[in-house]
């Protein structure tokens, strides 16, 4: 009996390998399409990883990434310098206030245009407001940004439009503290809605019809067909996507910010990749915004992982 065990596993660790092969000769194409993907991650994200570590010295370009000594208080050195800045308490609240607004005013915004989009029969009309809502992605932020300054200056037409309705201001509306969040997210929503849509309604084109007609026959109209059909069809979509939104709340893009605040507005405008792109590029403190960065990637990673887990727990899907 042992003899014919170990001659099966035999047989069976050879038979792998000679799946392999074949597998390989059968699909060499699929793989060459993979490798450019590989090779991507590995030079692009995963070989820079090992560049983290100027997090833990004093990185000096002169002695490079190994030569570089290492920083006392355990390498905890340029944490702890972010940690007890005058200036961590307020970008981190600027950073949570601007990424939990755009999470809740953003992230619903392509769902319910995707919908409406889904009830509509003329296909004319419907390519023509997919086609405008998609043309803001492709347009530089350096142009969002100016167009966005322009419309919201003292005799922009924002501020035009405003005194319509009896708000009159001689202020461009961007060196208003209390402005600048709504006018980020309302920006952002008007960026990236037409754009971030496309995933929602190529999950809405495989709901099966059938459905519909289902419901129909039960007696369900438009809104109940929604809540019972529609939403439960792409509820997987919305929910794996919002998992990936959440490991995003500490990255506020500081191209935007830095590009639209001003030194009146920085009590409510300034965040931690702004903070980061001050301390870190223009002072030359690269092991700084190393350990920054370091510490936002960390804090990122354990919010996916809590927000994947509450998922599985509540509704039975994640992203693992």
């Amino acid at each position: 009996m042992k003899k014919n065990s170990s001659n099966k596993n035999n047989k069976s660790g050879e038979s792998l390998g000679v799946r392999v092969k074949k597998d390989l000769k059968r699909n060499y194409s699929a793989y060459l399409l993979v490798l450019p993907v590989l090779v991507f991650y590995g030079v692009f994200a995963y070989k820079p990883m090992y560049g983290a570590i100027i997090a833990f010295k004093d990185f000096s370009p002169r002695l490079g990434i190994l030569d570089s000594p290492w920083t006392d208080l355990y390498g905890l050195k340029h944490f702890l310098s972010f940690f007890q800045s005058y200036y961590f308490g307020r970008i981190l609240k600027n950073t949570l206030v601007i990424s939990f607004s755009t999470l809740i005013f953003s992230f619903p915004a392509p769902i319910i245009l995707a919908l409406l989009l889904n009830e509509v029969r003329n296909r004319r009309f419907k390519k023509a407001v997919q086609t405008i809502s998609y043309l803001p992605h492709f347009i530089s932020l350096v142009v969002v940004c100016s167009l966005i300054t322009m419309f919201t200056s003292h005799n922009g037409m924002i501020v035009d439009f405003l005194s319509v309705f009896g708000f009159e201001t001689n202020m461009d509306l961007l060196n208003n503290k209390k402005l600048f969040v709504p006018i980020y997210v309302i920006s952002d929503i008007w960026q990236k809605i037409g754009w971030d849509s496309i995933i929602y309604i190529a999950a809405l084109a495989g709901i099966d019809q059938e459905q519909y007609e289902a419901a129909r026959i039960d007696g369900a109209n438009k809104w109940k067909q929604m809540l019972h059909v529609t939403l439960p069809g792409i509820a997987g979509t919305i929910i794996l996507l919002f998992i990936l939104r959440i490991g995003q709340i500490m990255n506020v893009g500081h191209e935007k910010i830095i590009l639209l605040y001003n030194d009146g507005i920085l009590e409510t405008a300034d965040v931690i990749s702004s903070f980061v792109y001050r301390r870190g590029i223009l002072e030359s403190n690269w092991s700084f915004s190393a350990a920054v960065g370091l510490f936002n990637s960390s804090i990122n990673f354990l919010l996916v992982i809590l927000a994947n887990k509450i998922s599985k727990k509540f509704s039975g899907t994640g992203l693992w």
